[in-house]
């Protein structure tokens, strides 16, 4: 589908294919892996994640990734995020971006929670001026309290998701992106999440949002897009990309 190019659009990624090299050969330490790696004795399979996928997002739209596992809609964020570099196509993004993708991957599991807050915040490109008016709501959101000054090693995931979500939602974006990550901490913990994404996603913010809650997909979203082994297999309003997606998923199981 050919979507005409116009101010409104916020993320533009056009013909996108991401290919891996995946190993072959199995090596039992890193020490073997290298002398192979050196002798040009590895052996590798390529893998194409993702191909020929384009994706048009408008100001305000609230669009879903949906699809099996490994189908390539987690890559397609992290290009779209600037996390990956395709290995073909290219992408324009307008706006500032929240990437809740992998929660917690930046920490440096030696640095306290605070030492993280602005680890963090630097990797999202903010100041530590900017971090410093936000700190005081990162850690009331996260509650971790008194546990902010504990290296992050000592604390459970759910602390670890906690203090992630918070840093990633301190900002007030243009695109909010969201992979599988509603489910972070207790009952009580998600809710405030979703509070919070609600809140974020008011007015004219931009959603991209990844999940294999399809009911959930149909309460978010107004389109989606459905991604199966790499490629679009249908793009368009919500229920009905999910309506052809339920389906194809149930006749696999018979």
């Amino acid at each position: 589908m050919v979507i005409s190019m116009d101010e409104d659009i916020v993320v533009d990624a056009k013909n996108i294919s991401m290919e891996f090299n995946l190993n072959q050969d199995k090596t039992d330490n890193f020490k073997e892996f290298v002398i192979k790696a050196l002798k040009k004795e590895l052996r590798f399979q390529s893998f194409w994640a993702l191909k020929d996928v384009s994706v048009q997002v408008r100001k305000g739209e609230k669009v879903a990734f949906i699809g099996l596992n490994g189908a390539g809609k987690s890559t397609l964020l992290k290009i779209i995020a600037g996390v990956l570099k395709p290995t073909k196509g290219s992408v324009k993004v307008k706006g500032s971006i929240a990437p809740l993708l992998s929660l917690g991957a930046g920490f440096d599991q030696n640095y306290s929670g605070r030492e993280n807050v602005y680890l963090n915040g630097s990797i999202l490109g903010h100041s530590r001026a900017y971090m410093d008016e936000r700190f005081d709501e990162i850690v009331e959101f996260s509650e971790l309290g008194e546990f902010i000054d504990v290296p992050v090693k000592n604390y459970s995931s759910g602390m670890r998701s906690r203090l992630a979500f918070s840093i990633a939602t301190s900002v007030n974006p243009d695109i909010l992106m969201l992979d599988e990550v509603l489910s972070v901490g207790d009952m009580a913990f998600q809710q405030k999440c979703k509070n919070k994404m609600n809140n974020m996603m008011s007015g004219d913010v931009s959603l991209l949002f990844v999940s294999h809650s399809v009911k959930q997909v149909r309460s978010m979203c107004d389109k989606a897009y459905w991604i199966d082994h790499g490629k679009l297999m249908a793009y368009g309003e919500v229920n009905e990309v999910c309506d052809k997606y339920e389906d194809y998923a149930s006749s696999l199981k018979k």
